[in-house]
């Protein structure tokens, strides 16, 4: 920590997470001089908007202070913009985060190769072997794998990294001490005790359909190099893909079966120009002279497929594995009747339809964005959850099934 950490802590909360920053610490010098600027300099400066300035203008650090003990009580690290330990690969960014709250010890960003490894949460079991394969090939030669910390591919990521004794790092999408999928705690404490969790939202902040978006700038922002082992074409692996793109990281994908659309959004972003990936070799060869790779030691796919790891899979819950672990002709089956179903759609069922995510929306916001009565987004949703392409959940919720 700064010794300016308690005004970091107060510009976060003042303007929420993924905030626009950097021309704001540009203009005023830094958190000190946006607490210290009065109403009056805040609106000249043409940076905030009305709302922004009058929380701004709110200069009570009681919250920041109670943040910062929180904290401490729990052992979670604070990094603000200022500290000797803010990687500077994230300071980069076009919109770096304030803080970084860290559970575990972050290897050093600026000094290490990390590569991320993304994909879809009900993955295919061909989906989680390769996140698994493709890591442990890259962690065993010193790479930090960085994922999201979730279900599917996330995990086959992080487990990758930690048979082989490698270090991993989670940057998640809620803060700490958050409920968020408990069934998966046992990933996340090895992932604390290998590497680090990281998040830039304040502790107990719940997670949402807005905080992973948000994250994911952040999963690509501190990587050199980022993998999308399977996803789908309106996946949030997609949009940490763009985010490295803007970022000028590169960006690899593991080619999807042409005949599942249900994945093929890995195929558009080799489409799209992402570099095929079907070998850890093909993720190292670019840093090999930066970070002294001997290139010809890295293990073909075959070759880690035989190796016996060096640590036991003991610390992935059978729900997890069950929930990622699926099986594989069951999963296709169902997604082809999927495919079958949704082929068959028009009028106002397919355009609720293809308004709809893998995260859940409320229903204004769907109506809003099908352009179409309530009463008909309803009667749509209805037709889509019997015909099993919808879910619903509490709070006036849908999702693709």
């Amino acid at each position: 920590m700064s010794n300016n950490v308690l005004y970091w802590l107060w510009l976060q909360n003042a303007l929420g997470a993924g905030a626009e920053l950097r021309e704001a610490i540009e203009y005023f010098g830094g958190a000190k001089g946006i607490y210290d600027a009065d109403e009056y300099s805040l609106k000249f400066s043409g940076i905030f908007n009305p709302n922004q300035v009058l929380a701004l203008c709110n200069k009570s650090l009681g919250k920041a202070e109670d943040i910062q003990s929180l904290c401490k009580l729990h052992g979670w690290s604070i990094i603000d913009f200022e500290d000797a330990d803010y990687p500077q690969r994230l300071a980069d960014i076009a919109n770096p985060p304030a803080v970084l709250y860290v559970d575990g010890n972050l290897p050093s960003v600026d000094d290490n190769l990390f590569i991320s490894i993304v994909g879809a949460r009900k993955a295919s079991d061909y989906a989680v072997k390769a996140a698994e394969i493709m890591s442990r090939g890259v962690a065993e030669h010193g790479a930090v794998v960085v994922s999201g910390g979730a279900l599917g591919v996330d995990s086959a990521a992080h487990n990758g990294a930690i048979l082989c004794g490698g270090k991993t790092v989670a940057v998640l999408g809620c803060g700490f001490g958050v409920n968020y999928l408990m069934f998966n705690q046992p990933l996340r404490d090895a992932i604390r005790n290998n590497g680090a969790l990281i998040t830039e939202f304040p502790p107990f902040t719940p997670a949402s359909k807005y905080t992973f978006p948000i994250r994911n700038r952040i999963i690509s922002g501190i990587s050199l190099a980022v993998l999308v082992v399977e996803a789908g074409v309106k996946s949030g692996s997609l949009i940490t893909a763009r985010y490295a793109m803007e970022q000028g990281r590169e960006v690899f994908a593991i080619p999807c079966s042409i005949l599942e659309d249900a994945f093929s959004g890995t195929n558009r972003l080799i489409d799209d120009g992402a570099s095929v990936a079907t070998k850890p070799l093909d993720l190292l060869y670019p840093f090999a002279r930066q970070f002294g790779i001997n290139i010809g030691k890295v293990k073909s796919v075959s070759q880690l497929m035989k190796a016996k790891p060096k640590r036991e899979a003991n610390f992935a819950s059978d729900e997890s594995k069950r929930y990622f672990f699926e099986n594989n002709s069951e999963s296709r089956s169902l997604r082809g009747k999927r495919q079958n179903a949704a082929a068959s759609l028009s009028g106002d069922n397919l355009a609720v339809y293809n308004v709809l995510t893998q995260e859940l929306m409320h229903i204004d916001e769907i109506t809003e964005k099908a352009k179409l009565p309530l009463g008909s987004v309803l009667a749509a949703l209805t037709t889509l959850e019997l015909m099993d392409l919808a879910q619903s959940a509490g709070g006036k919720r849908y999702k693709l099934s």
